[in-house]
This record gives structure tokens, C-alpha cells and sequence, in this order.
């Protein structure tokens, strides 16, 4: 069924019945210019193709769109661009180009960052002419490398504007909810979206209101079409029902990674977890991987993700850790392993480097705190506020009187966790961390403030001067507490191998015809690291730009 919008907006497609926009084939398939699987940062793309005249469709598997993207803050990390520049930052593409280039250390991926470096901005300054995406703003959230070459601690992210849900009218409702909205809240009606909905929100504005774009939820890939070595389509299912989607032009991928697929983590992924603890969105379970690998698609990275720790909650599931403003983590020996306050994707790694090669417990690992830290910023909520009594019903965070409980409460050696908490009281009584340097770098000294993430001025902070060095805060009043802290992710980052035109490699280097991808379906410009907060959505967004711009050049 096609469902109009009762304010005459254009339509929307459940099932993946015939389109108005599709012209018929023989045999009752649908045919369109481009065809893109995945409703995430791909969408920006789509809007690209079907702002240029082409009839574009847009496949989404569950039944809204968003993805991952939608969990997010929407932050896209953009060297060089507009708002960065309205903001008075100064900022090129040469400084962030020797970043890369230091950080990645990865000649091959080279041409891939010069793509992006160039793309970005000019992706930036062609979507701000469209009312629906006026305007991006920059947000102040440092470089992950911020001390590296070509870093900076101003940073490069910018992000959308907060989208008033009446803009949308009824199509409001097909934007995924937050990730917390969607594990524990219900969402109400006519609220403003913000941060990834509110660019996915955009995105889908902007792309139904060309008059060529097509979007059909609850529709599956199921495989590639390949006609004389091109990809000329593809196979889904929607609601049962097997359903063939011809391209004229090309298919593009942007339907994330395969995080939630079993198989495949523990295949490719030493560290995985199987994809239960992931913060990806539940559709990603690598149909577009697979389905490139099936006609001969190269992989790259299959090992990698976007990994991050996660603080485990009442529900029993790990939720995406920004940061830790106090307390310590302990690995399985009850010693401290790490600066609690890194940039979450290379605390996630080192979590994951650790449990698979040092033999000692790191996934999970435990996060203990006293009563002073619980009174300063509170946990599971706003600074101030009790500690809601399902934490401690659920056995999310358990309570102990004396270090021995503790050390039992976590199965770890007592005289080993004593000696880790005098050393790190040592640390807080003069505010340097000799081990680890937790409060040092640009990105930690936003959790001075009584909110971190992300700085800028729509978030206010207050700071909270009470020690030399106020994320060091002794661990020395009881009673003391214990949260679990897991091995989670944001999406995993291997995937299909593409050049800067984002078309999708043969092993032998070869171009597959037809065949394009971008965001965490594709390896990354990136490698092994996350250079600033916004990359993957930035990947996404620019790759299936610069797919579109190249298959508009191929046939004209």
C-alpha cells in the first residue's frame, strides 16, 4: 500500500508495492535511475540523486528510517566547511590532510581522504542552499588527536539544527526514536527532533520534496542483480513477498555494518560480542556486505569496529559511554588499565586489545566509585538527583561498605584493588595522573564541567572546581559503588572495498560496474582510527555524494 500524507506530502511506501514514481518492466519489477539500500547517512545522497532529477528509490529494511545515524548527535566532522568558518574557526583541508595523514599512517587510504577532505565542504555548501538543511552549526568538540599534527582542539565537527517535528507533519513519525527513547521512553507527539533525527529528518524532507524520491520501508535486501558483469538491481523481500528493483544508473549501499549478525562477528572479530551489545541499530546485520561479497566483492577490515564502552543498565544492555568524570575501572586483576576519560573509541579498543591478549579479564570491566562521587554527580541522571532505585534493584550498581566487598562484588584480588586506590589517591591528591593522564587532553577537559558531551552553546556547563584536578577525585568515602562497564560499539567499520569515486573493488583492483557504497557498509577513509566526532556519518554522507556525481558522469 502507498500511503499519502494527510497534508498532501509526498508518498511513503510500508510495502514494496508498485511506486508512482517507478516506471513498470516486464514481469512486474519497478524501475528507477538509482536504487539505495539503507535509510541512514545514505539518505543525504539519495536527496543528492533526486534533487538532479533522477528517479531515486530508497530501501529500508526495518520500518523507519535512521539507522544508527538517528541514535546519534548528528555531528559530522567536515575540515574546511561553511561552519566552521561562520563560527571564526580557522580551519583548512591541508592542516586536517597531514592529521590524517599521521594518525592513519596508511598509504593505501590516502586517496580516500583526499576525496573526502575535498567533498565534504562542497557537499556542506550544496545542502545549505536547500531550506531543509539551513543550517549546520559548529560545535566545539576537539579532535580525538587533538595534540597530533594537523589536530586541533578546536575541532572540526559541526552539527544540525533541531528540526521542529510539525515540519515534518506525519512524516515525522517514520524517524527512528533516539536509542534512549527507544529503550526506555515513550516518545511524544510534536516533540522537536535533534541531533541524528533531526539530520535524518532533514535529509528525508528534503529528499521526498524533489518529486523523484521514492522511500519503501519494511523492504530487505536479498541480493544483487547482475546483467553482463554490471549490477543492474536488486532482489528483496517486503512483507513476504520477493520484489525485483532495476537501476538504470547504479546501486548504491549504505545500509550500515553487520554488528547485529552473529556469524559474522565471531568470524571476523576476536573481541566481538556477538552483536547483543552493540548500540548499532537492529537492522544491521550485514545484508549489503554479504550481498557484495556474493559477486565478488574485496573486504577490508572485517576485524574493526567502532567499539566503545559501554555502562551496562537496569535492562541488562550496555548504553554508549562518552566519558568518566570520576572513580576508576578495574580489569580482572583489580588494577587500573586505562584513562577513563579517553575519547570512547580508543578506550573501547584498548578494552578490546587487552581481554584478547593479555590473558587477564578486561570485557567487562568494573567502574568503582563512593559516596562523594554518587553526591557530586549523582549516576544514571542529571547532577543533584537521587539515584533512581532501579539501579540497584536490577543489580546494575551494587553497594559495598568496606574495599573487601568490593573486591568480592567483582571477583577480583583484594590487596590488589587496595594498592590500585591508594595509587590513584595519590594522583587525585595532587592532580597529575601518572599512569594514564586522565584530565590532560582537549577532549578530557570537557568533563571538568558538569556536562561533557557534546560542548558547544546549546549545552551549557558549570565548571566544578573541588580538586587540583577535578576528574581525579579521591576514592577514599564509603559506602562505595560498582557498575559494570562492557565492550560495546557504535557499528562495526570493515566492510567493501571502494576507490574515491566510492565504486565498490574486485579483489584484482577492478571497479564492479553499477556497484557503489558508503558509511560502515564500506572500509573506511579512516583505517583503524576515529579522527573526530562525526567521521562515520561524514563517511556516509560524502561517499554516496561523490557515488551520485560519479554515475551521473558515467552516463553522461
Amino acid at each position: 500500500m502507498t500511503l499519502k500524507d494527510e497534508d498532501g506530502q509526498p508518498p511513503v511506501q510500508r510495502q514494496g508495492t508498485s511506486a508512482e514514481s517507478a516506471d513498470s518492466a516486464e514481469g512486474g519489477e519497478e524501475v528507477y535511475d538509482v536504487v539505495f539500500v539503507g535509510s541512514g547517512g545514505g539518505l543525504v545522497g539519495a536527496y543528492v540523486a533526486a534533487s538532479r532529477g533522477l528517479r531515486t528509490l530508497v530501501l529500508e529494511k526495518t520500518d523507519r528510517v535512521g539507522g544508527t545515524v538517528a541514535y546519534s548527535g548528528g555531528g559530522v566532522w567536515f575540515p574546511g566547511s561553511a561552519p566552521l568558518r561562520r563560527a571564526g574557526i580557522d580551519d583548512d583541508t591541508a592542516s586536517a590532510r597531514a592529521y590524517l595523514r599521521g594518525i592513519v599512517a596508511d598509504p593505501s587510504r590516502e586517496r580516500l581522504q583526499d576525496a573526502y577532505l575535498k567533498a565534504g565542504p562542497q557537499l556542506i555548501d550544496e545542502l545549505e542552499q536547500n531550506e531543509w538543511f539551513q543550517s549546520f552549526v559548529y560545535g566545539p568538540v576537539p579532535d580525538y588527536f587533538a595534540s597530533r599534527p594537523g589536530g586541533t582542539t578546536e575541532g572540526r565537527t559541526i552539527f544540525p539544527s533541531d528540526l521542529p517535528a510539525e515540519r515534518l507533519g506525519t512524516r515525522a513519525e517514520l524517524v527512528r526514536d533516539s536509542l534512549y527513547t527507544e529503550r526506555w521512553w515513550d516518545a511524544e507527539p510534536g516533540q522537536n527532533l535533534g541531533g541524528g533525527r533531526a539530520l535524518i529528518g532533514r535529509a528525508l524532507g528534503a529528499f521526498l520534496d524533489t518529486g523523484n524520491g521514492t522511500l519503501k520501508l519494511n523492504t530487505a535486501l536479498q541480493s544483487l542483480v547482475v546483467e553482463d558483469g554490471k549490477v543492474v538491481g536488486v532482489d528483496a523481500v517486503s512483507e513476504g513477498n520477493s520484489v525485483r528493483f532495476r537501476a538504470r544508473r547504479g546501486v548504491i549501499l549504505a545500509a550500515g555494518g553487520f554488528e547485529r549478525d552473529r556469524e559474522l562477528r565471531e568470524k571476523h572479530q576476536p573481541a566481538a560480542h556477538g552483536g547483543q551489545w552493540s548500540n548499532g541499530a537492529p537492522g544491521n546485520t550485514g545484508d549489503a556486505l554479504k550481498a557484495g561479497i556474493a559477486i565478488g566483492a574485496d573486504t577490508d577490515l572485517l576485524d574493526e569496529a567502532w567499539y566503545v564502552p559501554g555502562l551496562v543498565q537496569p535492562d541488562g544492555l550496555p548504553f554508549f559511554h562518552t566519558g568518566t568524570r570520576g572513580g576508576i575501572w578495574v580489569n580482572g586483576d583489580g588494577e587500573r588499565f586505562v584513562n577513563e576519560t579517553r575519547p570512547y573509541d580508543q578506550a573501547g579498543h584498548e578494552i578490546a586489545r587487552l581481554h584478547t591478549s593479555t590473558g587477564v579479564r578486561h570485557a567487562p570491566c568494573y567502574w568503582i566509585l563512593d559516596q562523594r562521587q554518587i553526591d557530586r554527580d549523582s549516576f544514571g541522571g542529571a547532577p543533584g538527583q537521587p539515584v533512581q532505585e532501579e539501579w540497584f534493584t536490577s543489580g546494575a550498581l551494587r553497594k559495598a561498605e568496606t574495599l573487601e566487598e568490593v573486591a568480592k562484588l567483582v571477583d577480583v584480588p583484594v590487596e590488589a584493588l587496595r594498592q590500585t586506590i591508594e595509587r590513584y589517591n595519590r594522583f587525585a591528591l595532587s592532580g597529575v595522573d601518572e599512569d594514564f593522564h586522565r584530565g590532560e587532553s582537549a577532549w578530557d577537559q570537557m568533563f571538568h564541567y558538569t556536562i561533557g558531551f557534546p560542548a558547544g552553546p546549546n549545552y551549557p556547563m558549570q565548571p566544578t572546581p573541588d580538586w587540583p584536578n577535578s576528574l581525579l577525585m579521591p576514592l577514599d568515602t564509603p559506602p562505595y559503588y560498582v557498575a559494570t562497564v562492557a565492550l560495546s560499539d557504535i557499528g562495526t567499520k570493515g566492510g567493501l572495498k571502494t576507490d574515491e569515486q566510492a565504486r565498490v573493488l574486485r579483489p584484482d583492483g577492478s571497479a564492479i560496474p553499477g556497484l557503489y557504497a558508503s558509511g560502515n557498509t564500506a572500509a573506511p577513509m579512516s583505517g583503524r582510527v576515529y579522527p573526530g566526532a562525526g567521521t562515520p556519518i561524514g563517511s556516509s554522507m560524502v561517499f554516496a555524494y561523490l557515488a551520485v556525481l560519479d554515475l551521473l558522469s558515467a552516463s553522461a
